[in-house]
């Protein structure tokens, strides 16, 4: 029996805004999964490094993606991408090469069609699994994958402070240019839609920003 109170919250942001960090506090508070959608096109991009494809081997991608298996794992609240039947390594994924192409490989119209049916169908993932929601984030949750979601939530901060949390969390790229390369690219930009709820992440503390979040999704 479906939830009839099942809610989702599509939060968009560029790098370093806080959306992992928020959706998954707000996810444990309100029991909802968490999907970060940004981990999916690491995972894919470190499968293509791995396989020695490069951004433009556009053949290679398109063959590669289409052979992929991608199924869902479950762990406490946060819903994990399954890459061929295995969740790959956190810090794999986060590695300086992998953080250096992602914005390349996610701006290849391919790769965002091999995920956009598998990430429109965490919703019912995690009303199968009893969730009261779905917290999904990314750059084009609220203009693509969710665009009818109960609740949408842009979240942003100055370069400075998104680039001192980057280097907090041990790594280093560029906030400057994965904005631009997510921002201009022709399919599924990073854009704030009108209907989203623009939050600074540079003025509040983390609890705010997720008491903020916690507030819009239940009023």
């Amino acid at each position: 029996m479906k939830n009839t109170d099942f809610k989702i919250i599509a939060i968009d942001g560029g790098a370093a805004s806080g959306k992992s960090s928020t959706s998954k506090g707000v996810s444990k508070a309100l029991n909802y999964m968490h999907v970060d959608t940004g981990s999916h096109y690491r995972s894919i991009t470190l499968a293509l490094i791995n396989a020695g494809i490069s951004p433009g081997d556009k053949a290679d991608i398109i063959m590669s993606t289409k052979a992929l298996t991608l199924e869902t794992e479950i762990s406490g609240v946060s819903a994990n991408l399954k890459v061929n039947g295995s969740v790959p390594d956190d810090a794999a994924i986060r590695s300086p090469e992998v953080n250096g192409n992602v914005s390349l490989f996610a701006a290849i119209p391919e790769i965002r069609a091999s995920l956009l049916d598998y990430q429109k169908k965490q919703a019912q993932v995690a009303q199968e699994k009893g969730f009261n929601g779905l917290i999904m984030e990314g750059r084009d949750i609220c203009s693509v994958i969710f665009p009818k979601a109960n609740l949408k939530v842009f979240l942003h901060a100055d370069e400075e402070a998104r680039r001192l949390r980057r280097a907090n969390d041990g790594l280093q790229d560029s906030i400057a240019k994965r904005d631009e390369i997510d921002s201009k690219r022709k399919i599924a930009p990073l854009i704030y839609t009108e209907d989203s709820v623009k939050i600074d992440t540079g003025l509040l503390s983390l609890q705010e920003v997720i008491d903020k979040v916690c507030e819009l999704a239940t009023s």
